[in-house]
């Protein structure tokens, strides 16, 4: 099993959205479930299967939740001359000129975006461990692809 890594900020985040599924989610789908059993038969019963299904996805969402805070880890900050999960840098690809912001976060924090990629992404995999002035080859789907590493911030 692999390690999660997140921020402080969306480990919060994540408590919060699994104290609503609990305390108010939970109880509002078990509400709707109760009326839709009194309207009679459930075998043809629309709002009893929606509510069951709702029910089906909450639950699930609670144990993803309830795994994820329990197994992840919150990323340090940075204070490395090594590419780490946390780590804010610049890099080029090799025969560009166009450097692009990144930082590498753990797979929930993932926003390509704003430059927040994946230490299990290809990109972020060949980054990790590297030092400013390495360069790194990267296999996409349009070949491979070398950055090299500006600054690390």
């Amino acid at each position: 099993m692999t390690t999660d890594y997140l921020s402080k900020e969306k480990f919060e985040e994540l408590q919060i959205e699994l104290n609503e599924l609990k305390m108010n989610k939970r109880k509002e789908v078990a509400e709707r479930l109760e009326f839709a059993k009194s309207l009679g038969d459930l075998s043809e019963n629309a709002e009893y299967h929606a509510a069951r299904e709702e029910q089906s996805e909450v639950e699930d969402r609670i144990g993803q939740l309830e795994n994820l805070l329990k197994t992840s880890q919150i990323m340090a900050l940075h204070h490395s001359s090594v590419v780490e999960i946390g780590t804010a840098l610049t890099v080029e690809k090799v025969g560009g000129s166009e450097k692009t912001k990144l930082t590498i976060v753990g797979s929930e924090e993932t926003d390509v975006s704003t430059g927040k990629i994946s230490g299990q992404s290809p990109i972020g995999a060949a980054l990790l461990g590297k030092k400013k002035g390495d360069t790194v080859k990267v296999q996409t789907p349009k070949g491979a692809v070398t950055y090299k590493i500006i600054s690390i911030d």
